[in-house]
Parts: structure tokens; sequence; C-alpha cells
């Protein structure tokens, strides 16, 4: 009787070993990112998805098509615009003269990792369009629902500097989103690392060139995330991540606060950080390696409290300092 239990255990070991092959395989192509590389594994391993910030020319688009190629995952690329449609993401329906009968085109969102570019460019009609894909996995057309691939994630990403001609995202659709990654700028030494690749030879468009070859695949990830959801959480860890929450709708600086799907994605991302870190239980150092990127996004600062310089992160690394750790 112990055999399924010893194979269900070695699958999850080599999917772990295999999710932590991605981070060198990754690093074949982009520099200096191994936060936002853990961030999207995460997302994936908890059926989420990720908000990238950051200004132009950081590799975030060449970050999304490196972890598609290492995970051997499809990938396809929307530049969102103004004139952007909701068809153009979700697909619709065309007449065929043939057959005179409407047959259904499928859109980019027919993918497992979609590269929303700068999505808060356009409207916020075509912008809603991903929300239903985004949380039911699937998109409806004529009112035929039409099942999405599995695993399907959407990195959409956005410049933090630009505002001119965006439409912000709503609180709403913001907190569809698991996780907010700031993909910073390199580091000295890394932009030097950058520059004397491309020095050598480095093409971006040519991910294989690089170097950059499977490492883990769908299996792994199916049986990664049947191995997170046995991770275990005490009710100690479940009652630090409510009071975590419950303090930022008490927090003076803000004006919106973490609500309970925010806390319900904190507890999941950290149960994944813990499963990937060796451990099949839950500790609140995981809670507070995830905070800031799982909650950032989930929160509304007050304006007089913006105008002081204060942030979202600071707000809420001063909460994880006063909320009492359980021991």
């Amino acid at each position: 009787m112990s055999a399924p239990i010893a194979d269900s255990a070695g699958n999850a070991n080599t999917a772990r070993s295999s999710l932590e092959a991605l981070r060198t395989e990754i690093a074949k192509a982009v520099v200096g990112q191994d936060p936002a590389v853990t961030g999207l594994v995460v997302a994936l391993l908890c059926r989420g998805h990720v908000l990238l910030e950051g200004v132009p020319g950081v590799a975030k688009t060449l970050l999304v098509r490196a972890l598609s190629a290492a995970l051997e995952l499809d990938t396809k690329r929307v530049q969102f615009t103004p004139d952007l449609m909701p068809s153009d993401v979700t697909g619709s329906l065309v007449y065929d003269a043939r057959t005179t009968e409407f047959s259904f085109q499928p859109g980019p969102v027919f993918t497992n990792l979609l590269l929303a570019d700068e999505i808060n460019r356009t409207p916020p009609k075509t912008q809603s369009s991903l929300l239903e894909a985004m949380e039911e996995g699937q998109v409806t057309v004529d009112g035929t629902p039409r099942p999405l691939p599995v695993p399907f994630l959407v990195a959409a990403t956005q410049n933090p500097v630009e505002y001119e001609g965006t439409y912000p995202l709503p609180e709403a659709q913001l907190d569809r989103f698991l996780l907010k990654l700031n993909v910073a700028l390199p580091s000295r030494q890394d932009e030097i690392a950058v520059l004397t690749r491309h020095a050598e030879g480095f093409n971006p468009r040519d991910l294989q060139a690089a170097g950059v070859q499977p490492v883990a695949g769908p299996a792994d990830l199916e049986a990664a995330r049947v191995s997170v959801a046995k991770t275990s959480v005490s009710p100690e860890i479940t009652s630090y991540v409510v009071d975590i929450c419950r303090a930022t709708r008490e927090s003076p600086s803000l004006t919106l606060g973490v609500s309970p799907r925010g806390a319900t994605a904190l507890l999941s991302t950290a149960r994944a950080w813990a499963w990937l870190t060796g451990r099949d239980y839950v500790i609140p150092d995981d809670v507070k390696a995830l905070a800031l990127p799982t909650l950032r996004h989930r929160v509304q600062l007050r304006p007089e409290a913006e105008m002081e310089g204060v942030t979202a992160d600071s707000v809420i690394s001063a909460i994880l300092s006063n909320v009492p750790v359980p021991r």
C-alpha cells in the first residue's frame, strides 16, 4: 500500500528539481531577475496571474519568452493599444462562405503564457475581456464557453513612469492578479554582463541559440501543484495571514486595505514558496517572503500619504514588523 505514496513523493521531488533548474536555464537569456522568475513560477503553481511593472528595456518580454521555452509551453504576445478590441484578444466568429456557417477563430488568449504588453494602454472594455479568462479559465463568445489550455497564465506588463494616454487598471481587476512583481533596473555588474553577452553575439530573439532548453513541462507543473496543495498550514499561520491583512484595513496611510481574496492569495503563495524551498509545511518567513508581491497592488494609499513619499511597500513592511509573529 506504500508504493503510491512513494511514487507521489518521487514525482514531487522530481518536479521540484525541475522547477529549481528553471532559474539556471532562464539565466542563459536573462541576467539578474531571480525574484521575477521565482514569482512567475509561484504564480504557475497557484494558477494565478502576474503583473510585471518596470521601465522599458529591463527584459520583461524576454523573461516570459525564456520561461515558456524552459517549460516547453506555448506563448503568445499581445501589444495592448488604444484601438485594440476585445475580439482581438479572445477571438471571434468568422463567416465561412464555403460552408455558409460561422466558425470560431481563437484569439491569442488561447495559449499557455499570454504576455499582455502594456495592458494599461488599452481602454477598460478591452482590459475587462481578460477578466473571464483570468478568473474562469475560459472565454465565452456568442454564449458558448470555450476552455483555455492548462496551464494558463497572464503576464501583464505596465510602465510605472509614463502615464500619458494610459487607462489605469481598476482595483477590481488589479485584485485578479496574484502577484505584482517589480522588475528593477540591473545592478552595475549585471548590466556589464548583459552588454558582454550582446558583444559576444547574443540575440534575444533566438533563445535556442542562447542555449535555453526545456527543463520542465506541464506534467512537472501538475505534479508540483498536487504537492503544493498538500503543504500543511497550521491554525497559527492562518491567523497570522488574517492579522496582516486586517492590519492593512486599519492603517491610517491607506484608503483601501487587503480583501479576503488577498488573504487567500497570500496563503496560497506562501504554501507554494514553502514547497519550493523543500518543506511540506508553512512557516511565518514564507508569509513574509511573499507578502509584498502578493499585497502591494491590493492596497490604495491616501493622497496625503502619497505626497509624503509613503509607498505601498513601506506600509506593508511596517505592518509585517508590527504584527506579532506566531511561535
